[in-house]
Parts: structure tokens; sequence; C-alpha cells
């Protein structure tokens, strides 16, 4: 099994967590930004399933 040699410094361990955690804030950013686009209706490119039967009795 693989071992580091060295001790990895706390600097380098709070980098890896910062940018682990940013990657998650974009994530959600861009989750946000299509479910606001799918409900608005604005949405392009973006295929998602519309349940037809819902669509026949609101008519």
């Amino acid at each position: 099994m693989a071992v580091p040699k060295k001790k990895t410094s706390k600097g380098k361990r709070n980098q890896r967590h910062a940018h682990w955690k940013a990657k998650a804030t974009v994530a959600a950013r861009k989750a946000m930004s299509l479910g606001k686009a799918v409900l608005s209706g604005r949405a392009q490119g973006f295929v998602y399933p519309i349940d037809e039967s819902a669509e026949e009795s609101e008519s």
C-alpha cells in the first residue's frame, strides 16, 4: 500500500480543503441557476420529462 514519505503541511491541507469547498459552492450555484431557468421556462438545452396526463387535466 502506498504511504506518504513526509507529513503534509497544514497549509497544503487547508488549501485542498478550501478547493474542495469551492467546487461544492460552484456546483450549488449552477444547480440553483438551472432550477430557476427551468421554473421560469427559460431553460435552453436542458431536456426534462413533462407529465402529459397533468397537462391534459389542466386544459
